[in-house]
């Protein structure tokens, strides 16, 4: 028996379950990153550290707390992340020049090179989800979810 997730298990009444955008967003997010994780985790590369990533690579000097709460996650998930990309050796910690306390994050040299690589298998990665899409569906789908509140 395969542990791979299967969105549709036969024989399974979902009951309200099939009604809930809720579940139906969960059910993809996880299609979503199994795919991910079969594509860039032997590199040791998973969606959040990807995010956190590409945040550092664009806000160069970013806090860990504001990395934290950028990513909405608590201080020490990222944490874990930040350790994670420094032992990879794609980012490091300097002190922040206005708070010796707090850490700053920069990509390293390694970091920026292998970014623009990491960005295409993640650039390849997201248009295998939406396979069969068209373009205006893929911005549809982007939009509405970029609507979506709580």
């Amino acid at each position: 028996m395969s542990d791979r997730f299967d969105p549709r298990r036969p024989g399974v009444d979902y009951g309200v379950l099939d009604e809930l955008v809720g579940y139906a967003l969960r059910r993809a997010q996880i299609r979503m990153t199994e795919a991910f994780d079969a594509r860039l985790g032997a590199e040791g590369v998973t969606t959040q550290r990807f995010s956190a990533l590409v945040l550092i690579a664009q806000n160069p000097g970013l806090k860990q707390t504001e990395l934290a709460t950028i990513m909405g996650i608590a201080r020490s998930g990222v944490l874990a992340i930040v350790d994670a990309l420094a032992g990879q050796g794609l980012i490091e910690r300097r002190a922040a020049p206005d708070d010796g306390r707090a850490q700053a994050l920069f990509l390293t040299a390694h970091g920026e090179a292998r970014l623009p690589q990491i960005t295409q298998q993640v650039r390849d990665h997201d248009r295998d989800l939406t396979h069969g899409f068209t373009g205006a569906e893929v911005e549809a789908l982007r939009a509405l979810l970029d609507r979506i509140r709580t």
